[in-house]
């Protein structure tokens, strides 16, 4: 049997799309590779020193600024100082006499002084008296004693009031009364002091005197 044959109307159509492809490809190699080749454009920007058509003006100048001269101040007299103590009128002075601060305080201290002097006066003649007081009744009256008799004595006191023995200044006349009068000096110690200690002096030495009328 014998074998037919049939004609390939596709092979024809085939192989010219093949040469179109690669012709394509060729193309693409080419303008590809022209085209990396191409140096990279550039650039360029201008710069305007102004905007068209809008003008500029210079900026105006500042004027200057005139200073007009000063004329200094006429210098003023200095004024003559015052003198700080002003001098009393004398006419004034004779008419009411001012009282200087050192005079009131004289005075003052002068007073305060004859207090105290008048205040230790009363003092020392209480105690005196207290003592005197004691005395007389510590005295045994002897008999016949005129009534016009003065027995003085001398007694020293003691702190705390106790006396050494007393000495006569004047007698009264009457041994027996002096005797009498020198025995109540010390039975009567301790004697009456004041508890102020700065008037012990004024009793260190008294001078007593005794009278039997008394």
């Amino acid at each position: 049997m014998t074998a037919a044959t049939y004609p390939e109307p596709y092979r024809l159509p085939a192989g010219v799309l093949a040469l179109a492809v690669h012709g394509v490809f060729f193309v693409l190699l080419y303008f590809g590779f022209s085209w990396q080749t191409q140096p990279a454009a550039t650039m360029s920007a201008e710069l305007w020193s102004s905007i068209p058509g809008v003008e500029v003006r210079p900026a105006a100048k500042p004027k200057p600024k005139v200073v007009e001269p000063v004329e200094p101040e006429p210098e003023q007299p200095e004024e003559k100082a015052r003198p700080d103590i002003e001098v009393p009128d004398k006419k004034a002075e004779k008419r009411s006499p001012v009282v200087q601060p050192h005079d009131d305080i004289a005075d003052r201290l002068a007073r305060e002084q004859a207090e105290r002097a008048a205040t230790t006066g009363r003092v020392v003649d209480e105690f005196v008296a207290k003592i005197q007081s004691k005395i007389r009744r510590n005295i045994v009256m002897p008999p016949d004693v005129a009534g016009d008799a003065r027995a003085e004595f001398s007694v020293t006191v003691l702190p705390g009031g106790s006396v050494l023995p007393p000495r006569l200044l004047r007698s009264s006349g009457n041994a027996a009364y002096d005797n009498a009068v020198e025995r109540a000096i010390l039975k009567s110690e301790p004697l009456p002091l004041p508890a102020d200690a700065g008037l012990y002096s004024r009793f260190r030495e008294l001078k007593l005197v005794f009278r039997p009328g008394e």
